[in-house]
Parts: structure tokens; sequence; C-alpha cells
């Protein structure tokens, strides 16, 4: 079965880096290419759960938008809006904790690793997936493009969308597709066992629209390996490096500075001055389209979207009380 409804979301948390294009991003912009309807949303409450900072987080929600719209999100194609905009969200997000299994939710892995990272675990943080799951189905969404450390999550809103239907005795969510992405895990520059993430400071990443300069600094800097001698196996420093050429584009150079890596005459400084030009290059369309993008504009099209996304969550919350016996026309009927 092929989806009909595809719907994303992504935290606001400041710029877009080369992990989340390739790991996301570029899939996104890729599937409104295809006949199911696509709804991607800047899911600011979600971003609540790791503090708050309520004069950062509207510009960085922003910001976000702008930087998904430069990368080739076309809210002609899709929907585009704010979580916040559009508040059935979280009052599905109410009714869907009378569904969900506290078992389910105690075995959720992304919190058993956030919590013992967090001084303060909030309950937020414990109930995300439940949010998560109301996001998806409010669309009546039937696919869902994600990479495999959300395919737990995904198995809960499906694990919910069925006991909601068994309760109330219809089947009125759909059974959601966990699509798989094709996306890459883009790993740190500075530390190429760890996963690429703004978190870990300024070295470790590339942001999307960050001057070339800089972008080129960071690729120059990034950790490889002490070389000089053949290997089977590509480093990750080395293997990090030549997979973002790849990404990038310069598929034969990737494969000839891999071969050169594993005999062991590989020059460094040859192979990071070839992905920092090929990264530069990629990144340029965006960047200029961005710069056109003015705040105004921004909002317009993120008002234009949260009114489309609205026309389709009022309806389908509407049946929902109706379903479980609550609000103005249960009682009224």
């Amino acid at each position: 079965m092929s989806a009909t409804r595809i719907f994303s979301g992504i935290q606001p948390t400041g710029d877009l880096h080369l992990g989340n294009y390739f790991g996301a991003v570029r899939n996104w912009v890729a599937l409104q290419e295809g006949a199911a309807d696509t709804i991607y949303c800047v899911v600011d409450y979600h971003a609540i759960t790791g503090g708050i900072d309520a004069d950062v987080l509207p510009e960085r929600a922003l910001q976000l938008a702008g930087d998904l719209v430069a990368c080739g999100i076309d809210p002609e194609r899709s929907i585009l809006f704010v979580q916040s905009h559009v508040p059935e969200h979280t009052e599905l997000a109410w009714v869907f904790n009378a569904f969900a299994a506290f078992g389910d939710l105690s075995r959720m892995t992304q919190f058993k690793d956030k919590s013992g990272r967090a001084k303060h675990v909030s309950s937020g943080l414990f109930t995300y997936p439940v949010l998560q799951a109301a996001d998806i189905l409010l669309y009546l969404s039937d696919g869902v493009p994600v990479g495999e450390d959300q395919s737990q999550h995904l198995e809960l809103t499906r694990s919910i969308a069925r006991r909601f239907n068994q309760v109330v005795g219809e089947d009125y969510f759909p059974d959601v597709q966990t699509l798989l992405t094709e996306g890459k895990r883009i790993m740190s520059l500075a530390d190429p066992e760890r996963k690429m993430s703004k978190s870990l400071g300024d070295k470790h990443y590339v942001g999307l629209m960050e001057p070339p300069k800089r972008i080129a600094k960071k690729i120059r800097s990034a950790v490889t390996d002490a070389g000089g001698e053949a290997r089977d196996e590509l480093s990750p420093g080395v293997a990090n490096l030549v997979g973002l050429l790849r990404l990038a584009g310069e598929h034969a150079a990737a494969d000839q500075y891999a071969e050169e890596a594993k005999r062991g005459d590989l020059l460094y400084g040859h192979l990071k001055v070839a992905v920092a030009d090929a990264v530069v290059a990629m990144l340029e369309p965006f960047q200029e389209r961005r710069a056109q993008l003015s705040n105004a504009d921004l909002r317009d099209l993120l008002a234009d979207g949260a009114s489309r996304a609205s026309a389709i969550a009022k309806p389908v919350m509407e049946d929902v009380r109706r379903l479980i016996g609550v609000g103005a026309r249960s009682i009224n009927r």
C-alpha cells in the first residue's frame, strides 16, 4: 500500500545543518514529487521539552521555516506550518493520553537516553511520543518518513490509533506506514564516532547557511586519522568526509579518495579541499534562495500553511470529540 498523505515534523533548534539535510530534509523535498499529499510541520511544542526560551523560540521557528523553503520545500505543493498555530495538536494529544499505555511509553529508548542525561526530567519528555502521534493522526496521515531511530515512536502511533478505533467501535484513524528513509547518518567533523549535532558545539557541524569561508575552515579542521598505511576499511573520519563528498554529488572523486585511503597514500588536505568545494557549491543555491526570503514573506506563508492545516485538523478534532463523547456538540446532539 502506498501512502496518500505524508506528515513529518522537525524541531526548531536553530540553523539546519548537513546532518538534518541529508538525514531528512532532502527526502522531504523528493517526496513532494509523488502522488501523496505532503504536510511538514515546525514542531515548537516538542522543542519546549528541552527547556523554555520565549524570546528565542519564535525566531528559531521562523528561521527554520525559511531554511526549509530554501532547501526546496514548496509551500504551493506542501503544507508548511508551525505546530502551535494549530491548537488541535495539543487537544488531540490530551485525548491520546487516555489511549497510550504507560508501559509502552516507559520502554521508549529515546526517553531513556535523554532522561539519563537531563538534570530535570519533565513529564513532557515522557509523553513526547503521544504528542507526536497526535501530530501525525490529526491529518489522518498514513505515511511518515523517518529514520530507524524513530521507528519505535511510529509503532506507538499505530498502537494508539488501533486502541482508539477499537474503543470507539469505528475504523477512524489509519494504520500509519513507516516510510524508512534513505537519509544518511552524518557524523561530527570533530568526533566522527558521534552523530552531527549542534549540541556538541560549533566545530562539530556545518550549518546550511554558514558563510563559505567558515564551512571550508570547519572541513579543513575535520578529524581524520594518522594515515600512511594500507587498510581494508576507512577510518570513521575519512569515511565521513568521503560520504559527504558523495552526497554532494561528487561520486567519482569520492571513489577515488576512498581507494587512495585504502592504499595508504591519501593526501588528506586534497580530500578536505574537495569536500569543502563540493559542499559550498551544493549549498550556494540554498543560500541564495534564503537571502531572498524576508521575515514578512515567511510569516505570510506560515499563516497560509496554518490555515490549510486547520481546514483538515478542525473536522478531525470534531469527529474525535463526538466519538469519545465530549464537547458542546456531544451534549447538544
